[in-house]
């Protein structure tokens, strides 16, 4: 799941039911046209069966080499077809397994700090709006949908068309690229933000020819005007956030969402309680909270004195070219984000068509706060997967790449067990933290144990995304999404819900099937991934997105020369390295690991 669900679920999806739907299906449409092209067929030549299982002595331990099914990337998939062979892989060791498992905290726990900061916000905001009346709840819930579906959703999944060229730029010590990608990002951001723009501008007119109550309609209408200055803030503000998550600088964003949230809050009482500005007043305030945020962290940056803002100067004319490889990774970004955040505005519409839909549609809003709150931990350490993966793939480390992406996903499964048995634990005392109404509390309690499963299977699929966005592979993503969400769980929720009188549960069942193939597929792809290849698709990457930048002289090297390691393969001994001004919490430099494939 991407997208934290407001709590305004509970009395507006109703009101949701007409519009989402024809949204949902047109971008169906245009999505599945995004095939694989076919592959030439396998080259014959055998390849040599490694044994199953060995041992191999390395500083700090043995590594164990297991036999695992991989795919061929590259040169070998162009000349070799797809078909599957057999190669050994070694298992990180146990101090290669906790150097990486720190590394990712220290990534992940700023970020999950972060999103619950901005989660507390929007739940205040939902509360202003609550204590206002049902009219500007609805109001303001409908707006936020078509936000959420027509705005949000896109800036967010076309910002992660930066992250492997950012995370790989930082790993190969191109801070001018880096830079550069910035500045192209927030360039491509504002030029999408125009015609989404034309839509928010429009949404009453959408609205009322889809059936919706007029008075309701004109209301969220005022309430996505003042809702506006977002498509600029969030423009600058993503490309920001994966910026400086790509060198491991964390807390500028979460100091930032601090103080957007001590803003929000006496905002709100003034807008709202003293001015009586209405839903107007809460969206102004929560625009005015993001302007906030954004100035924060503009001032975070420019006053650190970024060493690749300044290797890649003041934008110029150049900012306006080498914007393909961003926009071919950002497109599958985007639909891979759309076609999970979409699903559950589905789940809503069918809601709808039970036969008692108020309680369905209301238990529904609680349970997607529920996985909204759960989901803040898997996607913050998939962000961090996906910095750890791409920086290592920059710095052409694949053997540490694998390690970073075989924790992180041993990590999400703890995760989605801790979920899992959260939800269950729960099941009877979580409903009452939003409502008393009975047959809400009973759908509750039945839901809950079987979203604490798809927890279990949506944990390790947000890790894997993660890796799959740091090697540059967001097309994958989608294609898993698409099949998984659209292809799998929509049948069987339908069949489940409305074919064999399952009813509310059945919906949730069918996102279970969703979630058990779609964590199955990624589990599949990380596990099979040739982090050989994958290190020198990152070099081609960031040489052709740097286009007529001037490259290093030489490739980084894994190790100070002085620590007496030695580099991976791949990398020049003697070569010093670029400097950076700041100390991120990922360094280009330390000790670096035997080469074990």
């Amino acid at each position: 799941m991407h997208s934290p669900f407001s709590v305004s679920t509970i009395n507006s999806q109703a009101h949701l039911q007409s519009f989402a739907l024809p949204l949902v299906l047109c971008s169906l449409f245009s999505i599945t046209k995004l095939q694989h092209t076919p592959d030439p067929p396998m080259r014959t030549t055998p390849v040599p069966s490694p044994p199953p299982v060995a041992l191999v002595g390395v500083k700090g331990g043995h590594h164990v080499y297991v036999t695992v099914p991989q795919l061929p990337e590259g040169d070998a998939a162009v000349h070799g077809g797809r078909q599957l062979k057999c190669r050994a892989v070694p298992l990180p060791t146990a101090g290669e397994t906790f150097r990486e498992a720190v590394a990712l905290c220290r990534l992940a726990f700023p970020i999950a700090f972060t999103a619950l900061l901005l989660y507390s916000r929007t739940a205040l905001s939902m509360l202003f709006l609550g204590s206002i009346g049902d009219l500007p709840l609805a109001a303001g819930s409908l707006a936020i949908g078509f936000a959420n579906i027509t705005g949000y959703s896109v800036l967010s999944g076309l910002s992660l068309g930066m992250d492997p060229l950012c995370t790989q730029a930082f790993g190969a010590n191109q801070p001018r690229l880096l830079g550069l990608t910035l500045y192209r990002s927030v360039l491509f951001l504002l030029c999408c933000s125009l015609p989404l723009s034309a839509l928010w501008l429009n949404m009453s007119k959408i609205l009322v020819f889809l059936g919706q109550d007029m008075e309701i309609t004109a209301l969220a209408q005022e309430y996505i005007l003042f809702s506006l200055p977002d498509l600029f803030s969030f423009s600058v503000i993503h490309p920001l956030r994966v910026y400086l998550r790509s060198q491991g600088i964390t807390w500028p964003l979460a100091a930032a969402a601090g103080a957007a949230v001590l803003f929000h809050a006496p905002t709100n009482y003034v807008l709202v309680g003293r001015l009586g500005l209405g839903a107007p007043g809460v969206a102004a305030a929560a625009s005015a909270s993001n302007l906030v945020l954004l100035v924060v962290l503009l001032a975070c940056v420019l006053g650190r004195r970024d060493s690749a803002l300044r290797a890649a100067g003041p934008p110029t004319a150049e900012c306006l070219a080498g914007w393909g490889p961003l926009a071919r990774l950002a497109a599958p970004s985007c639909v891979s984000v759309c076609l999970e955040w979409w699903w559950y505005e589905v789940m809503i519409l069918l809601c709808g068509l039970l036969p008692n839909p108020k309680p369905a549609v209301a238990s529904m809003g609680v349970l997607m706060q529920t996985t909204a709150l759960v989901y803040v931990f898997p996607s913050s350490l998939g962000f961090g997967v996906s910095t750890r993966v791409g920086n290592e793939l920059g710095a052409n480390r694949p053997g540490r790449a694998r390690t970073a992406a075989h924790v992180a996903v041993a990590g999400a499964a703890g995760m989605g067990l801790a979920a899992m048995s959260f939800a269950a634990g729960v099941r009877h005392a979580w409903g009452r933290m939003f409502t008393t109404d009975a047959d809400i509390l009973r759908l509750t309690a039945a839901a809950l144990p079987v979203v604490g499963l798809c927890e279990l299977g949506n944990c390790p699929q947000t890790v894997g995304c993660g890796v799959l966005r740091g090697s540059a592979r967001p097309t994958r993503a989608a294609h898993v999404n698409l099949g998984a969400f659209y292809l799998v769980g929509m049948p069987v929720a339908v069949l489940l819900a409305f074919g064999l009188g399952v009813g509310f549960v059945g919906l949730w069942m069918g996102l279970l099937a969703a979630q058990v193939y779609c964590a199955g597929l990624m589990l599949f792809v990380v596990g099979s991934t040739d982090w050989e290849a994958q290190a020198r698709r990152a070099q081609e990457l960031t040489s052709g997105a740097e286009g007529e930048v001037e490259k290093p002289a030489a490739h980084t090297s894994a190790t100070a020369v002085g620590e007496g390691g030695r580099p991976e393969k791949g990398e020049q001994e003697g070569v010093e390295r670029s400097c950076y001004d700041h100390e991120p919490l990922i360094s280009n430099s330390g000790e670096a690991e035997a080469e074990t494939v």
